[in-house]
């Protein structure tokens, strides 16, 4: 996650350079006339008064402004996808990293015990363990006297137990994902209609009646993109971590199997 987030860092970065050097030639070639583009610019896309802030707008307040712009009534909806979709994924990044252990490491605790003490003691160290695969040693263990057998189908099902547990939530990413666009498009059509509304309206076409209902059009669009990006990345980084963990839990399993078998022999 870290890496994800240094990557997405470095590219606003660079995009920030990338404009930041692009304006710095411009004005050398033509002073007077970038100044005033620039102006013009900053006026439409920050919402600013280059008079009055000639360095630019904080990103917080450009953002709120675009907010506003693109219509609180359909910019609101998919701010809360992402607020929501962000929480539960946060959620379910935390709780899967709390899960995941050093495997090797505790499964060679567990075949010591074993060997040393017995079921009852490599039990205890399952029971004082966290995660998945801990849980699912601690239930393989304890029918281990009810036969090998009973140890993998309980290790199975308690296996498939703990993957729902992993998943839980994933629904509602995936839905918030798919709202988020949606939403997005809505607010599109909504401010189509506005457009045509002006246009029927005057009689006329001009640039000026129809520029409010497309820039609501254009601005809801990229909120709702955004938002099902952000989600997206969290939402497939999870999805990898659920696959690692689930990977780590048959393997595991299958060990815990081998490792009664040779205890049952003696």
């Amino acid at each position: 996650m870290k890496k994800l987030f240094l990557i997405l860092a470095a590219v606003g970065v660079m995009s920030f350079s990338a404009v930041n050097v692009y304006a710095q030639e411009a004005e050398t070639q033509a002073p007077e006339a970038t100044e005033q583009v620039v102006a013009e610019v900053e006026t439409d896309v920050v919402g600013i008064n280059p008079e009055t802030e000639v360095e630019g707008t904080p990103m917080h307040q450009a953002i709120k402004q675009k907010f506003l712009e693109g219509g609180a009534g359909w910019m609101t909806p998919v701010l809360l996808c992402l607020i929501f979709g962000l929480a539960i994924a946060i959620e379910r990044i935390l709780y899967l990293n709390l899960a995941s252990i050093n495997t090797k490491k505790f499964m060679a605790q567990i075949e010591e015990a074993l060997k040393k003490s017995g079921v009852s003691a490599a039990m205890e160290i399952a029971r004082n363990q966290r995660g998945p695969v801990a849980s699912i040693y601690y239930q393989g263990l304890s029918r281990y006297g009810e036969g090998l057998e009973v140890v993998e189908k309980s290790v199975a099902s308690y296996g498939s137990v703990q993957m729902g547990l992993m998943e839980k939530g994933l629904t509602w990413i995936s839905l918030f994902i798919a709202l988020s666009p949606m939403l997005g498009f809505m607010g599109t059509v909504v401010g189509m209609i506005l457009a045509f509304d002006a246009i029927q309206a005057a009689g006329d076409v001009s640039a000026t009646l129809v520029a409010g209902g497309i820039k609501v059009a254009l601005l809801t669009t990229l909120a709702g993109l955004i938002a099902a990006v952000i989600l997206q990345l969290f939402y497939n980084y999870i999805v990898s971590k659920i696959d690692t963990l689930v990977i780590n839990m048959e393997d595991s399993s299958i060990i815990l199997v081998d490792m009664l078998t040779e205890y049952n022999k003696k």
